[in-house]
């Protein structure tokens, strides 16, 4: 069994939000909304070639969140859920994923849009979102079946501050 895993930041994610509370919880939240990436020099060369990709996947690092419990009440819902079946920040491994669309690159920024993260939060990774990867048939999305259309609006409050 591995004991511990370190990661270092590729770059830092930088949007208008500056605290947790009153955050859309999605990117479907967050539609429109602008943020830039900076990428550390010594990443740039792993920038190329990505302009051509209209949306990506940020994996980035939860580091305002710490501790973490294995039932959450999810912002969508009030009944306690199993934090594996949320996208709830406080996890075992503070990990967040978000789909962005990338507007253009200039130099080390990423100039994006759709972006649901606290300023200043560590970028672990970026990955392309291909549709033809990501997409799959007959997809169930268990209790949050129920609260379809509802992320749109949902804003953050400190229930995981």
């Amino acid at each position: 069994m591995i004991d511990e895993i370190t990661f270092r930041p590729i770059g830092i994610i930088h949007s208008p939000f500056t605290d947790i509370k009153g955050m859309p919880i999605q990117p479907s939240g967050a539609r429109g909304v602008a943020g830039t990436i900076e990428i550390y020099s010594e990443y740039a060369d792993g920038l190329k070639d990505l302009e051509g990709f209209s949306h990506l996947i940020l994996i980035y690092h939860f580091h305002l969140s710490s501790g973490y419990s294995l039932t959450v009440k999810p912002f969508m819902d009030e009944t306690p859920r199993g934090v594996f079946s949320t996208r709830a920040p406080k996890r075992p491994n503070s990990i967040g994923i978000s789909v962005v669309r990338l507007i253009k690159i200039e130099g080390l920024f990423l100039y994006i849009e759709d972006i649901d993260v606290i300023d200043g939060t560590p970028l672990l990774d970026i990955k392309p979102y291909v549709p033809e990867f990501e997409a799959h048939e007959d997809v169930r999305t268990g209790w949050l079946a129920q609260k379809a259309g509802k992320s749109h609006g949902m804003k953050s409050d400190d229930r995981f501050g």
